[in-house]
């Protein structure tokens, strides 16, 4: 069974308090497992969480700040010490190579695993798998920062009483798919005469910026949004001048992009109750809200 979900390693910005570790995000999808943002503590947040080391297939920085990196240094080491044995890909903003390369070699240790650095340059395409599309979009802070979106492409779903009304069984049946017909006792069978079209799954990750148009285009549809909510409203205008959103701002862009779940996370150390950053975004968005909370799981919706 594929497995895709979101499992929280911490959610506080900026600095940690008693109920809050820095950011950390790993998203399991199918085979992949991509690190977001591993802020200081995250090593630690991924054994209480029950992540191992050898479920990371990719590291995602947003940008360069303590809260959102911190944790590289003990997640590189963690790769080698496991003996990590797949290759893992770091993407960060290139402007910030130094910085990441300064994290890699923290401290001294014996690098065995296989890290390899693909910087990110601009808007467009990250990576490409059988996972799907990763691409990047340029954000508005105080530093050099992206988000991410992950696209599965649309496919098709086997209906199995009409595989069995066209005699289609066995190998018939990925032939059809991969071919897109199949002759069945000298009759052509299309593959839409036995399937219909399933829609791919999709996944942002926002952290810290301003509205945005690169936060419009990366929240357009998707099925789960992960975004920063750093601020409420009596703050909107702390929120513009640091380069944060607000929980209402997240609602809105859940509302405008037809987002299906929104999980708000990075809260100030200022909110010591986070529920009501889910009221300030319900006034916008009326669909499913998860306030995050540190080493809890959210699934991504079912497809549609």
């Amino acid at each position: 069974m594929s497995s895709r979900e979101l499992v929280v390693l911490g959610t506080a910005s900026q600095v940690p308090t008693r109920q809050r570790a820095q950011n950390g995000y790993l998203l399991r999808w199918d085979g992949e497992g991509l690190l977001f943002d591993p802020g200081e503590g995250t090593q630690r947040q991924m054994l209480l969480a029950g992540v191992a080391a050898s479920e990371i297939t990719r590291i995602c920085l947003t940008h360069f700040h303590g809260d959102h990196c911190l944790g590289v240094p003990g997640i590189v080491q963690r790769l080698s010490l496991d003996r990590v044995a797949h290759p893992v890909r770091a993407h960060f903003p290139a402007s910030g190579h130094e910085y990441f390369r300064r994290l890699r070699n923290a401290t001294a240790f014996y690098e065995v695993a296989d890290l390899r650095e693909e910087p990110v340059h601009g808007d467009g395409p990250v990576a490409a798998g059988d996972f799907g599309a990763l691409t990047a979009r340029r954000l508005e802070h105080s530093v050099e920062s992206f988000g991410y979106r992950l696209t599965e492409p649309d496919g098709v779903r086997m209906l199995p009483e009409r595989l069995a009304e066209a005699g289609i069984t066995g190998r018939l049946v990925r032939e059809v798919r991969r071919e897109g017909s199949v002759t069945v006792d000298g009759r052509r069978v299309p593959l839409e005469a036995v399937s219909e079209p399933r829609q791919g799954q999709s996944f942002a990750f926002v952290m810290d910026t301003r509205l945005c148009d690169g936060v419009f285009a990366l929240a357009e549809g998707v099925d789960m949004l992960v975004i920063e909510s750093t601020f409420l409203a009596a703050e909107a205008e702390l929120a513009r001048h640091v380069g944060h959103l607000t929980a209402g701002e997240a609602g809105r862009v859940a509302r405008e992009c037809g987002v299906r779940t929104l999980v708000l996370t990075h809260f100030s150390q200022r909110y010591p109750d986070p529920r009501r950053f889910r009221d300030e975004a319900a006034e916008e968005f009326g669909g499913e809200i998860v306030v995050a909370e540190d080493l809890m799981t959210v699934p991504v919706p079912k497809r549609r």
